[in-house]
């Protein structure tokens, strides 16, 4: 998470009097009366934490029911829907609830009556039937709805329900100030369920002191705009919950076709978004096509999941700049930032940012990586993972023999992976090294099936046992192993 921090939750079912709260600028959380789940998160929010009530409120303020705040929060509830209050924000500031961050708790409907926990963004990609403007999307807060949805899958670990990111869909859309809303689905019997409004409301309240705190402290997590998938992003929440990455507006695959020039610069301007996601199997040849290009015209970066699951606690920046380098080298391939080159951006307690040199890379001995490649594929990934920095995959799925990784580090890097090339070598060969000429000479034994046919073995069992290594009998002519096996010698001349 963006920072964890220790779960301090008051519990206190009395309000005390507002003294001077008002104006101070702090997250606003807005309820409605008209919506079941809301009012049951609402009832959980005023009970996990304490609040203060102010004697009045604003009267010229119709359709506003209650108000609570504490020192970060404050609690807005108004008597109607809150998806057809455009410019909400506006109004809270001309009544004097300042605020940068507006979460809205909310029920989640649908047929299937499953019991959900979600959180999303609001928007109309195309028509505006629920809410909000058509062909607008309102300002997202994807960092706050990674917090919320990581905390409602932790606190429903041991209860029946799901967690999700929902795409976005209907309004509000006309706000200047970001907006989450966070929800109970799917019908009365799960939006009266006093656990999930526990559930609910403690992800919401720990999200909100999180991302606080996380403002001073805390790393940064990169952004993405999702294409593909169902209403409910079941890729996209999975990258959310397991990787380094959050997500802002997200298109299911119903919506692609709204997505034009005007949503998607919405989408990265109002998503501060860093790159975009598609959920590649869901979306039709077409589609990816446009899309894609679509984004190369307007310069976005596309990322497969396999680049965002890289990611981890290396900097955007720093991570972005090996993603260049690598598609560089092995164009549409794969890279692996291992343990090696994360361990040494680790930072020691009480140390200051810590500065780092340049990419460099190597190459590994090309014939001496692909004999080490031939004799075990397996092996050989599993040294790179535990010796190179960054190693590459070709997009025909071929191991690269260049290495990457940070200033001279990379060097001593080459010479361990030269090594322990050297090592599965002798597991399946007979090795002599010439260190005057920097020479490694491969020796093996193999198979000559020309040579067991001209001493009379018939196709079947005997050429088998031959090849084994056994010795066969042919007209009571012992035929043994030597007689049909070639002795291979390479020379390798290890320069680097």
């Amino acid at each position: 998470m963006i920072q964890t921090l220790e779960k301090e939750i008051n519990y206190c079912d009395e309000t005390k009097p507002m003294d001077g709260l008002q104006n101070m600028k702090k997250t606003n959380i807005l309820c409605s009366a008209a919506d079941a789940a809301s009012q049951n998160i609402k009832n959980h929010l005023l009970h996990n934490t304490q609040w203060e009530k102010p004697d009045q409120i604003p009267d010229d303020w119709e359709g506003l029911n209650s108000i609570y705040e504490n020192q970060e929060i404050r609690i807005l509830e108004i008597e109607g829907h809150h998806i057809y209050e455009d410019q909400i924000d506006e109004k809270m500031r001309t009544y004097g609830f300042e605020t940068d961050l507006i979460v809205v708790a909310s029920k989640h409907k649908s047929n299937d009556g499953r019991s959900v926990l979600t959180a999303h963004f609001t928007g109309n990609p195309d028509k505006a039937d629920f809410g909000g403007r058509p062909k607008e999307l309102s300002v997202a807060a994807p960092h706050v709805l990674r917090l919320i949805l990581r905390n409602m899958k932790e606190l429903a670990e041991n209860i029946d329900y799901e967690v999700n990111m929902e795409s976005t869909h209907h309004g509000p859309t006309d706000l200047k100030t970001p907006m989450v809303y966070a929800e109970i689905g799917s019908s009365e019997k799960q939006w009266n369920d006093p656990e999930a409004g526990d559930i609910a409301s403690k992800a919401i309240l720990e999200a909100i002191r999180e991302f606080n705190a996380s403002k001073k402290t805390g790393k940064y997590i990169p952004i993405a705009v999702g294409f593909g998938g169902g209403h409910y992003a079941s890729r996209q929440t999975e990258l959310i919950l397991g990787a380094e990455v959050t997500f802002g507006h997200n298109f299911p695959d119903y919506q692609l076709s709204f997505v034009d020039r005007n949503i998607m610069l919405q989408a990265f301007e109002k998503s501060g978004a860093d790159f975009a996601y598609f959920d590649r199997k869901s979306m039709s040849s077409k589609e990816r096509e446009r899309l894609a290009q679509l984004l190369d015209e307007l310069g976005f970066v596309l990322l497969r999941e396999s680049d965002i699951r890289e990611i981890g606690e290396v900097q955007w920046e720093l991570f972005m700049e090996i993603k260049e380098k690598c598609n560089d080298l092995c164009p549409e391939g794969k890279f692996r930032i291992t343990e090696v080159f994360r361990s040494g951006l680790k930072k020691s307690p009480g140390e200051k940012e810590r500065e780092y040199g340049e990419l460099t890379q190597c190459q590994i001995c090309e014939e001496l990586f692909q004999e080490t490649v031939k004799a075990s594929k397996k092996l050989t990934e599993e040294m790179l993972i535990h010796c190179a920095p960054i190693y590459m995959e070709r997009k025909n799925g071929t191991l690269s023999n260049t290495i990457m990784g940070m200033g001279e580090e990379t060097k001593s890097a080459m010479q361990n992976v030269t090594n322990e090339c050297i090592k599965i070598l002798k597991e399946h060969y007979e090795i002599k090294y010439i260190p005057d000429e920097n020479i490694l000479c491969i020796s093996n034994e193999k198979f000559n099936p020309r040579a067991a046919k001209e001493l009379g073995i018939p196709a079947g069992p005997m050429l088998g046992e031959l090849a084994r290594g056994n010795s066969v009998v042919v007209e009571g002519k012992t035929i043994t192993p030597g007689m049909v096996h070639k002795r291979r010698v390479k020379h390798i001349h290890i320069s680097n």
